[in-house]
């Protein structure tokens, strides 16, 4: 399965109201790291099924990016139950990643 392309108007569906957490990627074409956790993302994506995976591209979605804090990029978003659980920025190994979610399943 292929991470969810997160939108304004799915994140409601999509993130806010699942009934699992929610790993988001906030991440751009220019930026070089964020070219990096690309592959571990979608890879994460179709190995785990106790998580939902999603991408923000923060040029198409400055206002989601705005509204998460995404300062920096890549920007790993935990959320759980509608609301920031957990967030990390940078790129990291798999384990790292998978780690942000462990509280959460």
């Amino acid at each position: 399965m292929q991470p969810i392309i997160i939108t304004k108007s799915n994140l409601e569906a999509e993130v806010m109201k699942s009934d699992k957490p929610v790993l988001i990627d906030f991440w751009a074409p220019w930026c070089g790291p964020c070219r990096i956790l690309a592959p571990i993302i979608d890879e994460i994506a179709g190995e785990i099924d106790y998580a939902r995976v999603g991408k923000i591209n923060v040029d198409e979605e400055p206002e989601l990016a705005a509204a998460f804090g995404a300062m920096s990029i890549p920007l790993l978003v935990v959320v759980k139950d509608g609301a920031v659980a957990k967030q990390a920025v940078g790129a990291m190994p798999k384990e790292e990643v998978l780690g942000l979610l462990k509280d959460y399943v």
